[in-house]
């Protein structure tokens, strides 16, 4: 299991509302290409998010499903990018003072990665994780200081 956490310098509402727009995740989502559909009813239990994800001429639509969601506080997902198989994202938004401390972990479900599961696959998903955390924070911090009034 890969588990990242970051300091996000701006509130859990400020964060949840990232996370609760899909037609969103492209900005922040380290390797997403683009968004191709996003249920209305996104984050509730049970939405989709059709992504293409990739790098260059090399892609693949995957699907994301809500499994569990708790606003403000947890939403969990599941991957799926066949043919290789199916993982679990798992995001809780802790409040830290004025900030939210974010923990993500990810963990194979399905197919080829769980027999790769280890420290070579745990590493790279870490990385990945770690600089979409940090675009997450960016775009986080950026829009609350926008929300802020202006003295």
């Amino acid at each position: 299991m890969a588990r990242n956490r970051r300091l996000i310098l701006s509130p859990p509402s400020t964060v949840w509302d990232l996370l609760a727009d899909g037609h969103r995740y492209h900005e922040w989502v380290t390797g997403t290409q683009r968004i191709l559909g996003a249920d209305a009813h996104w984050p509730q239990v049970g939405a989709q998010l059709r992504v293409r994800v990739g790098a260059g001429p090399l892609t693949l639509d995957d699907i994301c499903t809500v499994r569990i969601c708790e606003p403000h506080r947890r939403l969990e997902l599941e991957a799926r990018a066949e043919p290789f198989g199916a993982a679990r994202i798992a995001m809780q938004l802790v409040p830290w003072g004025e900030n939210t401390l974010f923990l993500l972990e990810w963990h194979p479900l399905r197919g080829p990665g769980t027999r790769m599961h280890g420290l070579p696959v745990d590493y790279v998903a870490s990385v990945r994780n770690g600089m979409m955390l940090t675009k997450l924070a960016r775009i986080a911090v950026r829009e609350h200081r926008g929300a802020l009034p202006r003295p």
